[in-house]
């Protein structure tokens, strides 16, 4: 409208804007405005729905989870040795490598896969018998079945989730020392006593949520 305010003001009384350009300015005016504010509003929706993931990512805290990754952290200081849960598509026999994050080999050896799940654990000692420090390593899998058939191999951790980093988008979760963006989680064991204790802060936190929810509906509509 400033624009189009200035324009009237300084055009030419001899030869003034004709009535059809006008319109057509005004039209094009008042398209350019809806898109600034639709615009506006689409960045309001993602800062709603940015901060709804954030605030639901709460709820993992003090979980035990499951997470998809091939990555566990070793640590000799508190007993922890390095922990994963192997799940084969058939019973095979294979060959499992260790990996430093550094990518060296730290230990390899071989295993017998049962077709289902199982877990497998390295307390940090090497191939040649050296100890290992701690850190986070990496477990790879090849595996054959009776057939000579390569048989797929996943990988899964589990841990408590200490910390949850929603600055990051995805957002991050901190399990056993070491980060995993939130979509690697792959189910929520059961937590015991700290279920019970965050029943109350749970009650509040998915109040809030519906709230942002109902504010993304109404946002929605709007554009």
């Amino acid at each position: 409208m400033q624009l189009l305010t200035t324009q009237l003001q300084n055009q030419n009384p001899l030869d003034p804007l004709d009535t059809n350009q006008f319109t057509q300015q005004l039209v094009e005016f008042a398209s350019v405005e809806q898109q600034i504010d639709t615009n506006t509003n689409l960045q309001t929706l993602i800062s709603l729905q940015q901060t709804t993931a954030a605030t639901s990512s709460l709820q993992f805290l003090g979980d035990n989870v499951t997470i998809s990754s091939n990555t566990a952290s070793l640590s000799n200081a508190t007993n922890m040795p390095a922990a994963w849960t192997l799940s084969s598509s058939a019973a095979a026999t294979g060959t499992v490598t260790i990996t430093n994050a550094s990518g060296q080999t730290a230990y390899s050896g071989n295993i017998t896969l049962t077709g289902s799940n199982q877990t497998f654990t390295w307390n940090g000692q090497g191939s040649n018998g050296v100890a290992w420090p701690d850190g986070n390593y990496t477990i790879a899998v090849t595996a054959q079945g009776a057939n000579g058939q390569a048989v797929t191999v996943n990988t899964q951790i589990q841990g408590v989730v200490s910390s949850v980093n929603a600055s990051q988008s995805p957002v991050q979760v901190v399990v056993n020392g070491q980060s995993y963006p939130i979509t690697s989680i792959v189910s929520i064991n059961a937590a015991g006593s700290s279920a019970v204790a965050g029943s109350s802060a749970m009650t509040t936190l998915n109040s809030s949520i519906n709230n942002l929810n109902s504010k993304i509906v109404s946002l929605s509509q709007l554009l």
